[in-house]
């Protein structure tokens, strides 16, 4: 991990750009967090857009998390950003836009495409990011996971020991596949539903929730499109975060 840059906001929280190889990434942090009193790390995931598009909504999570005490870090999606391209996740967002276009229903072929190979090559870099974020004197675990896709969400709390709670934002297509391995979650989750969102499978997403095998698991549904999360839900995903990692 080599540090790019590094800045104060103005809500006393410190702000660190890195690399990971070649793997961008942003690292937030509580002015009061250092290695006699390291903060619990909240991982913050987000859509294929890239960092620079994400960045708005990333810093805003990443305060409500800094006010509670917790460090925060995402890194940019394989694919996205300056990355190089995934073809096969071009190709099945392609074939996406022409079915949405066309009105045709979008079949699990196309859904699996889009998705499967995303979480293929991100967990596994999402597990080295925090390998070297542990390693940071000033941060220490449990770890929590908050954001999409939610297929990532669901494959790192399956697979992820180190993650002990986790907020998920469904609004992303779910790979069958995914509502299979939701059944052997059993971590504290705290789903983020929008009702009207423009872009998500309502149902799809209730099935996913159904499906978790988690004994605490609480579903925020909120009336609105993709963007209309209410301001209050970040502050409710961060007191979780912080009751679970606390």
């Amino acid at each position: 991990m080599h540090f790019t840059s590094e800045q104060r906001l103005d809500d006393d929280v410190i702000e660190r750009e890195f690399t990971l190889g070649e793997i961008p990434g942003i690292l937030w942090t509580p002015a009061a967090a250092s290695a006699a009193a390291p903060a619990r790390l909240v991982l913050l995931g987000h859509p294929p857009l890239g960092l620079g598009r994400m960045y708005p909504r990333l810093a805003a999570r990443a305060r409500y998390c800094a006010a509670q005490g917790l460090a925060t870090a995402t890194i940019e999606l394989p694919g996205s950003g300056d990355r190089p391209r995934l073809a096969a996740v071009d190709q099945a967002r392609a074939d996406l836009r022409r079915a949405m276009e066309a009105g045709e229903p979008v079949g699990d072929e196309i859904i699996d495409a889009l998705i499967l190979p995303l979480v293929d090559a991100a967990v596994p870099e999402w597990q080295t990011a925090l390998d070297a974020l542990l390693a940071l004197p000033e941060i220490e675990g449990p770890v929590g996971y908050s954001g999409g896709v939610i297929s990532i969400g669901v494959r790192l709390a399956l697979v992820e020991p180190r993650i002990a709670a986790a907020v998920l934002f469904a609004g992303s297509f779910v790979p069958r596949a995914m509502v299979e391995e939701a059944r052997r979650v059993t971590i504290p989750l705290h789903v983020l539903l929008q009702w009207d969102d423009e872009g998500n499978d309502r149902q799809a997403s209730l099935d996913l929730f159904d499906a978790f095998g988690s004994k605490e698991k609480s579903l925020h549904a909120n009336m609105g499109g993709h963007t209309g999360v209410p301001q209050s839900e970040g502050e409710a995903a961060s007191r979780f975060l912080t009751r679970h990692l606390s």
